[in-house]
């Protein structure tokens, strides 16, 4: 199978040891094509910062060309799999990551590249979320993906994967950046979620195949995610969160950075209160992060309507009426309402099957749908 050459020259200098991205970035830069430095190890010599190491393995022809010959066969086994790679020349390589610090030079493709020239929002958080941050990630991702915005994240338990579910139920696209080879499942009870956006959407590495799951990799892939985005959302973050890594990258990006309020006396939101404190955009819903953006003067579809609330007894509208996004108990709501038990829990009944209200764990409910 024949490849592009300047796809397989960045491959082989990938594989070269001793070379990173900033490196072999700053490689082409001085050399103007990966070719070019490959072809021309005696040049190195000249350029600071380039030890005799590094010239060495260069100029060793011998370990040059067996790289390449590495290339060749990675690529063709990339295609047999369908996974697509892209490098800094490819036309579908994302422009919003050419200019960011230390750009990866390879991304690993899996699923469609749509997605890639589309305005994205990273939705990010936890993964030990709450409740109530999964089912915020969720519902504020399908409103995204509702009005034609890419969903980007981690792929990673609690609100990522929140995130990544509300973006599919919502009809749109969502891109996961793993820290692992894209033919990795990671973590290992994601496997139908990561299909699944492999099939509507696209699964994205920058590390080769097979690369496992290190805990450095994280951090360095969150930089991608940032990148891939034009704004990030933190949706639930304790104060010393990696979440809180992804918001101070994407400043230095240039990105806008918004955080969803949560309970004052939970650890979980003890971060997106101190963004939100240090200037971030507080958000409750989609319309917000939208209007805030406004894309640049492109047009933005208005936010889902909102669903009307069904009829109501009077008995139902004054029960609602003291129900909270927080969970309450059976004998904190009869309190309040002053209704019986027996009679609360035909109320509570009519207004789950309404959809208005839930219940959680331990005989706790809560409300749904708020005007």
């Amino acid at each position: 199978m024949s490849h592009p050459q300047a796809v397989e020259d960045w491959l082989a200098l990938s594989l070269l040891p001793g070379l990173g991205c900033t490196l072999i970035s700053r490689l082409v830069q001085w050399f103007g094509s990966p070719a070019a430095v490959l072809n021309n190890p005696a040049g190195l010599r000249s350029r600071p910062g380039i030890g005799p190491q590094l010239a060495a393995v260069l100029g060793d022809g011998r370990r040059v060309a067996a790289a390449r010959r590495r290339a060749r066969d990675e690529l063709d086994r990339l295609g047999r799999l369908d996974i697509t790679l892209l490098t800094p020349d490819c036309p579908a390589f994302p422009s919003a990551l050419r200019d960011i610090p230390d750009c990866p030079v390879l991304l690993f493709c899996r699923g469609t590249l749509d997605g890639l020239t589309r305005p994205a929002v990273a939705v990010i958080g936890s993964r030990a979320a709450t409740d109530y941050g999964r089912r915020i990630a969720t519902s504020l991702a399908a409103d995204l993906a509702a009005a034609g915005t890419i969903v980007v994240s981690g792929a990673a338990y609690g609100i990522d994967a929140a995130a990544h579910r509300g973006a599919l139920a919502g009809g749109g696209g969502t891109i996961a950046v793993l820290g692992c080879g894209v033919d990795v499942i990671y973590p290992r009870t994601h496997a139908d979620l990561l299909a699944a956006i492999a099939a509507k959407g696209l699964v994205l590495s920058e590390y080769p195949l097979e690369t496992r799951p290190e805990a450095f990799r994280f951090p360095a892939r969150n930089r991608i995610i940032s990148g891939l985005a034009r704004a990030v959302v933190v949706v639930e973050a304790t104060e010393k969160s990696g979440s809180l890594i992804t918001a101070r990258l994407a400043l230095d990006q240039g990105r806008e950075v918004f955080a969803v309020p949560g309970r004052v006396d939970s650890p979980k939101s003890a971060g997106t209160h101190r963004l939100i404190q240090q200037g971030a955009h507080l958000v409750t819903n989609a319309a917000d992060v939208l209007e805030a953006l406004a894309w640049g003067g492109e047009q933005v579809v208005a936010g889902p309507a909102v669903r009307p609330i069904p009829t109501l007894t009077e008995p139902e509208q004054k029960l609602l009426a003291i129900m909270e996004v927080y969970p309450l108990d059976i004998d904190g709501l009869a309190q309040a309402s002053g209704l019986p038990v027996p009679e609360l829990h035909g109320l509570l009944l009519q207004l789950e099957l309404k959809g208005l209200i839930r219940q959680v764990p331990g005989q706790q409910y809560e409300r749904v749908h708020c005007d």
